[in-house]
């Protein structure tokens, strides 16, 4: 290895042949030209001419110096020339990659994935084999395992294929694989860590880092502190609001999190800026919506942050669903402390809409607004025979029916139980009773309330017995200590009839007072609206999961449905992966934050440990920018070669520097589009009619993709509006006039080069002349979030670094993008969600239109028609619906650039009559 600075040559023995170039000299020097074919006049013209000395012809001395550093070039390309090399990794024996791919590491994942890379690259030069270990495990049924020695390509391969987990780590099962190794001395070990453990877990990182580093050196890698993964924990009713707390592992840094909740079709429903207060790790977002916002919210995640973490998953139990509270005749001549009303109302105003009424007026709406989840009836509410014939039918489309013993019912029981029920009631204290006021007894495993806590000081002092039957038991939902139920159900149709064999109110018991009742009701409440509907027997199936990014797909073949009991416990895991089970009408969700109890970063590893960060240096490889140069100087040499020989024949008077501007203009060809000539023609046919023009951004793929996009924009302006737009136009911003374009698009690719100086002169030129760029982030391909969140966005910030941008705000409900043509209010593309971006600028400048518009939804991809007028994208989440709002957003873009800015448009005269008269 030779070192240069910055620049290492990995093969520097290849050098040696720079000492061939005087040999290759002396043989360019003495080998004539190839013969050029000729046609041989007639020999009369011979006549007369006198014969001239002849000497050898040469070759000129600038082919020459070419062919030379053509040489020098490939030889030095061979030598492996690297900017800002790594340094070499120690040892000599095989290097074991142990990564962290748990749900923590999803947070940039290709910035470890390419420090992985890297390490492969070292190992690579030093003739060294490879071993990989992730430490969270992949599949069911599969341990933590490390896989066999690989070749550099096989690693690299294995990396590539590699994706982050939507589960925790499992280092445990990891030291297990690490101890079952036999290695032999001189292994170093890199370890791609997330930073982030659990209190319960610290000392089993500092166990697992000591027995790494026995085999030799161990560089552990973790991200700063600031950046390590964030924690969205179990949602919560307050009041009407819907609250979402927010874990960090550390106390740095105030970074503020924007919170996005959204609909099940991938709407966006609220956004709310959440700031962690000095030296906290938890704060809490608020969405305060109304009630029927509130209730379609189906996730809530951390914009600009795509791990399992960073999302949870909302049903129907953090939902304030409409519940009916149904009120006996002579409730006002009560008392109000003493009414079974009073206390149900109480109870149930934390987490639910309530409806009061009678039977009749509660269960009489036809509308879907109308329509309960449940309906509470204390104890006399339900008298007539027509009120109990509704209540059932009612059932039977899904609604629980949730009742309450007492004196009443007591003595005149009816058809409408889950049980059979004796004559009268049961007294448990009193002078006339032997026995004391009974405490509930545990609930079961198969009961709804399992898990609740019960606190030691209830008391049932009188209740309601159910008759003994041969399934009481299966129906029996709680029993006081002598095994008498206290709440029985049964199924009816799709909805359920609960009895609770007691009052709602303090006559016969102290449940009323206690918090267990709430959190009783709360569960008995969300059977009528899908959730916990199988009483906790049923298997439920996972209907769609998170994958390691915080997206919901569809669930792999490999997960397994969850036992009923068994969900409230259930720790997500590669059988049971995060996401909702259940049916499609009857879903729960599986969340992350609920399992994981506690989050810590890397506590101090063993002395020796090598710690960095993820920020390294970038390794720059040299070979491919000098073999394409060579390349280049090689297809010049055979135009130039074929034109001294005669078989390709250059215009009239050529000279050699028009024959070396023929080859640099083909071998350019190689590189980015050339600019276009832009002759009169053109420039003409550019101010007479409308074209809707793009940016090149040398992506083949993403530019033939705008181009079909425009083209079908287009197409779709000429059908429904007055505008003429003759087809699209790929506009190189470093040297093409924009003048002649009112709207440029520009698809932003992360591989995009900076623009130079007199690009951004010429496009700040554009903007101040009333010109309008839609900037295209393209980042909900990926779920990388929003317009200004993602590596599309991160790229336009570097893109655009040095225009006029002016300040940006979300679209406003009035702005005129939403009604230049068509009524809209939601602008998808080929993907739905996020925000599109203008200027908050005064309308009096530019008339109004925004200089600058920024989205993320790849609006091109959306637009995009084939030959024969057929979509070539698909758009999801809406379809073929979604693809026409799409266009009618197009149509509201196009009008509004050409109709907001007519009169900032006239400064584009001046520029288009100088262009013409040139």
């Amino acid at each position: 290895m030779v070192i240069l600075g910055a620049l290492v040559f990995l093969a520097p023995a290849i050098l040696a042949a720079l000492i061939l170039l005087p040999v290759i000299y002396w043989l360019l020097r003495v080998t004539p030209p190839a013969p050029r074919r000729l046609s041989f006049p007639a020999i009369r013209l011979l006549l007369g001419l006198d014969a001239q000395e002849e000497t050898p012809e040469r070759m000129p001395w600038w082919l020459l110096v070419m062919r030379l550093a053509l040489a020098a070039l490939i030889i030095v390309a061979l030598a492996h020339p690297v900017l800002n090399p790594a340094a070499a990794l120690p040892g000599n024996g095989p290097v074991l990659l142990v990564v962290d791919n748990g749900w923590a590491a999803g947070k940039a994942w290709p910035q470890r994935q390419d420090a992985l890379r890297a390490a492969v690259d070292k190992a690579e030069r030093a003739g060294r084999e490879l071993l990989l270990l992730p430490t969270a495990p992949t599949a069911p049924g599969e341990p933590v395992a490390v896989s066999r020695l690989l070749r550099p390509g096989e690693a690299r391969g294995v990396i590539d294929g590699l994706a982050p987990s939507p589960w925790p780590t499992d280092r445990a099962a990891a030291l297990k694989a690490v101890d079952a190794l036999r290695l032999s001395g001189g292994t170093h070990v890199v370890w791609a860590g997330d930073g982030i453990t659990t209190e319960k877990d610290a000392a089993g990182v500092r166990d697992f880092a000591a027995r790494l580093q026995r085999f030799g050196g161990l560089e552990v890698l973790t991200p700063p502190a600031f950046d390590l993964a964030h924690l969205v924990g179990t949602p919560e009713v307050v009041d009407t609001a819907l609250t979402v707390p927010v874990r960090r592992a550390t106390a740095v840094g105030d970074v503020p999190l924007v919170l996005r909740a959204t609909a099940e079709d991938g709407r966006p429903l609220a956004r709310t800026e959440l700031r962690f207060a000095a030296g906290q790790r938890q704060a809490e977002a608020r969405f305060d919506l109304p009630s029927a916002a509130r209730n379609a919210i189906a996730s809530v995640s951390i914009e600009s942050e795509a791990t399992a973490g960073a999302t949870v998953l909302v049903d129907e139990r953090w939902r304030r669903r409409p519940v009916g509270l149904a009120t006996p005749q002579d409730t006002a001549r009560a008392q109000p402390l003493l009414t079974e009303s009073y206390y149900l109302d109480r109870a149930l105003e934390p987490f639910a809409e309530i409806r009061r009424g009678s039977v009749a007026e509660l269960l009489g709406g036809t509308q879907p607004t109308d329509r309960l989840a449940a309906l509470l009836l204390p104890d006399g509410a339900l008298s007539s025979d027509a009120d109990r014939e509704a209540a059932d039918r009612w059932m039977e489309g899904g609604g629980a029916l949730i009742r309450f013993a007492g004196p009443i019912l007591a003595a005149n029981p009816d058809a409408l139980v889950p049980v059979p029920l004796r004559f009268g009631d049961r007294t448990l204290s009193g002078a006339m009773s032997w026995t004391e006021p009974m405490p509930l007894a545990p609930f079961d495993a198969a009961s709804p309330f399992q898990g609740l806590t019960i606190p030691s000081d209830i008391r049932i002092q009188r209740q309601v017995l159910a008759d003994p039957s041969p399934d009481l038991a299966d129906k029996t939902w709680a029993r006081l200590t002598d095994g008498t139920p206290i709440v029985t159900a049964e199924r009816r149709g799709r909805g359920w009839l609960v009895l609770i064999h007691t009052t709602a109110g303090p006559g016969w018991s102290n449940l009323p007072f206690s918090g267990l009742f709430v959190d009783m009701l709360r569960r008995v409440v969300a059977l009528g609206s899908g959730v916990g509907g199988d009483s906790g027997q049923a298997s439920l199936p996972p209907v769609r999961v998170l994958d390691g990014y915080g997206r919901l797909i569809p669930p792999p073949p490999l997960a397994l449905p969850i036992a009923g009991p068994a969900f409230a416990t259930t720790v997500p895991g590669p059988e049971h992966p995060p996401g909702f089970y259940g049916t499609e009408d009857n879903r729960r969700a599986l969340n992350l934050g609920a399992a994981v109890t506690s989050l810590e970063p890397f506590p101090d590893l063993p002395a020796g440990v090598t710690v960095s960060s993820y920020q390294a240096p970038v390794e720059v490889d040299l070979r491919p920018w000098i073999f394409g140069a060579a390349m280049a100087l090689l297809i010049i040499d055979g135009i130039i070669a074929l034109v001294m020989r005669g078989l390709l024949t250059p215009p009239r008077r050529t000279t050699v520097a028009s024959v070396l501007v023929a080859g640099l203009a083909a071998a350019s060809l190689l590189g980015p589009a050339p600019a276009r000539a832009q002759d009169d023609a053109r420039i003409i046919a550019m101010a007479n009619h409308v074209r809707l023009a793009y940016v090149e951004t040398g992506q083949q793929d993403v530019d033939s993709v705008s181009q079909a996009g425009l083209e079908g924009l287009a197409q779709v302006l000429r059908d429904r509006t007055s505008v003429n737009a003759e087809g699209a136009v790929g506009v190189n911003v470093e040297s093409d006039e924009l003048a002649f374009f009112p709207l440029l698009y520009w698809p932003v690719t992360t591989a995009q080069p900076a623009l130079s100086d007199a690009a951004i002169a010429r496009l700040n030129a554009f903007l101040r002349t009333g010109g309008t760029i839609f900037f295209d982030t393209r980042d909900q391909a990926v779920g990388g979030g929003g317009a200004l969140a993602g590596p599309g966005a991160q790229k336009l910030r570097e893109l655009t670094r040095g225009l006029d941008i002016p300040p940006l705000t979300p679209v406003p409900p009035d702005h005129i993008l939403t009604r230049a043509f068509y009524l809209m209010q939601d602008f998808p593309g080929r993907y739905a969600g996020g925000d599109l971006w203008v200027e908050t600028g005064d309308a009096t400048v530019n008339d109004g239109v925004s200089t600058i518009i920024i989205g993320a939804n790849d609006w091109a991809g959306a637009w995009a028609i084939d030959a024969g007028g057929t979509p070539m994208l698909p758009v999801v989440p809406g379809g073929e619906r979604q693809r026409e709002m799409a266009f009618r957003f197009g149509v509201n873009l196009v009008m509004y650039a050409l109709t907001g800015n007519y009169k900032s448009d006239q400064v584009h005269v001046p520029a288009i009559l100088e262009r013409l008269g040139q």
